[in-house]
């Protein structure tokens, strides 16, 4: 499992022995602090040498270097310092770690000649090194060279040396706290199916209870006396049976009104009846992304203590092709009373969240509802795995959103909706049909969830290439991403909390 750093913040001050990781503008120009770490002169020949000039995360190093106590000194490029954003310094952190390379005592000199290193910005670098850090390595069984079992690592001991160590050291509170937030995320969505149904997902979040949510577990009776009829037509062709999750975090206001996530928990998604061809369904464990992303939030939000209130509701099912399982034609009533026509089985994941989503507003009356799901492989066609795709009732905070997507590197991109698209999920047979063929299936998609929302100001986050199988990055090397999680805190942190 992840091997989390063990981070300091310290004034600058020439290390004595370890590695020492150097930060450098474009252009090489050297501070006063990195000229300390190199008394002997050796880093200007290096970069002659390696023919180094300071681009963003470049790296370049000098092994055991002469005229030094030190094992290593790696350079990694800043870049242009003046226009560095907040995630560029994320980045930067994600290659420090990389840069790690099993050493135990190491001191990054987070400063540039063109710019002073602040506290936030070292803060961004040692959050950029925890996402870096993480692996989901908890079933492999490698032996070390004397065939003693998993080989145990100690965790680095990094001291991150900046302008403001004690403005560093409060801001990584916050940031850690989001981090692990992150960390839970894609631990959920890497779990096998088998190890992780419905009701062990839901004691995955119960565990939030240790920071203070209060979690409350529907069990299939209570959602049967609810008419959650669209979520159970989803589980009954599954031996595990299905949950759904509250959690509230409360510690805004009092009377304010909570902002609300719901999340699509489908452990496992063969496609129902309507199942899915066999080359890559393995990836369907990750079926549950938008689920994984609501608890990692509401951890993030908890840790740190954010003054808001919060609500996080998550559908947790699994989808297979039993012989009780819902077929294509089978017609269900969902807790708003409306009745759904079922034309394809593998479009599941609505029906998960019609339920939840309704229920959400029924019961709690939020400010705004935000839906997460792997929803459609469409959106992947649309946007590829750079971006989410978003759908809204809501231009405020459609806009919210997509500032925060900006600013954390987990970017939104709007999708249209309208009338047009929303008859096409009409039918003769219901009030609506789950499916409306192949064109514009994420828009139609976005349309039946949101005949679920009543004027609630809502958005539909359509997270299928970008929470799982997208690709590596400076700070996530793993097949989950943990998309969202910091989307989110962002969100509730730029605009609803206080």
């Amino acid at each position: 499992m992840t091997e989390r750093p063990t981070l300091a913040f310290a004034k600058f001050a020439a290390p004595k022995k370890g590695s020492v990781i150097v930060l450098v503008p474009e252009g090489g120009a050297l501070s006063e602090a990195v000229q300390a770490c190199d008394p002997a002169g050796i880093l200007p020949k290096v970069f002659a040498a390696a023919e180094f000039s300071g681009k963003f995360a470049s790296t370049v190093e000098a092994l055991v270097p002469q005229g030094t106590a030190y094992d290593r000194i790696t350079v990694i490029g800043l870049g242009k310092v003046t226009e560095l954003d907040e995630y560029a310094w994320v980045k930067i952190g994600g290659v420090v770690q990389a840069a790690v390379k099993g050493a135990t005592e190491i001191t990054v000199v987070a400063d540039a000649a063109e710019a002073t290193v602040g506290g936030h910005e070292a803060a961004s670098i040692g959050l950029g090194m925890l996402l870096r850090a993480h692996k989901f390595d908890k079933y492999k069984t490698k032996k070390d060279e004397n065939g003693n079992g998993k080989a145990a690592k100690k965790p680095a001991k990094v001291t991150i040396q900046c302008a403001d160590p004690n403005g560093a050291k409060k801001a990584y509170a916050s940031l850690s706290a989001v981090g692990e937030g992150v960390l839970l995320a894609r631990d959920l969505v890497n779990e096998p199916a088998n190890v992780l149904g419905p009701v062990e997902f839901a004691a995955r979040a119960k565990e939030l209870e240790q920071l203070g949510v209060k979690v409350e577990i529907l069990t299939e009776r209570e959602m049967k006396r609810l008419g959650m009829g669209a979520l159970l037509g989803v589980s009954q062709g599954s031996v595990r049976p299905p949950r759904l999750v509250v959690m509230q975090w409360l510690n805004g206001k009092p009377k304010q009104k909570p902002v609300a996530f719901v999340g699509k928990g489908v452990v496992f998604d063969t496609g129902g009846i309507s199942i899915k061809p066999a080359g890559g369904m393995e990836d369907m464990k990750g079926d549950m992304g938008g689920a994984a992303a609501v608890v990692g939030t509401m951890h993030a939000l908890a840790a740190r203590k954010a003054k808001t209130n919060a609500i996080g509701i998550i559908g947790l099912v699994e989808n297979m092709p039993d012989g009780n399982a819902q077929r294509p034609g089978d017609i269900v009533t969902s807790m708003s009373g409306q009745t759904i026509e079922v034309i394809n089985t593998d479009a599941e994941g609505r029906l998960v969240l019609a339920d939840a989503l309704w229920y959400c507003k029924e019961q709690f009356n939020p400010q705004f509802m935000i839906n997460l799901a792997t929803l459609t492989g469409a959106i992947m066609v649309a946007l590829g795995s750079q971006y989410a795709g978003l759908f809204s009732n809501d231009d405020q905070l459609s806009e919210q959103l997509s500032a925060a997507g900006n600013v954390t590197g987990e970017r939104v991109w709007r999708m249209p909706m309208g009338s047009e698209y929303d008859k096409m999920i009409d039918t003769k047979n219901a009030d609506m049909k789950n499916s409306a063929g192949r064109y514009a299936g994420s828009i139609t998609a976005a349309q039946f969830l949101k005949r679920f929302v009543g004027d609630t100001p809502w958005v539909h986050l359509d997270i299928a290439g970008t929470a799982m199988g997208s690709p590596t990055n400076e700070i996530s090397q793993g097949w989950a991403s943990g998309y969202g999680v910091r989307l989110l805190d962002r969100l509730v942190a730029d605009n609803y909390e206080g």
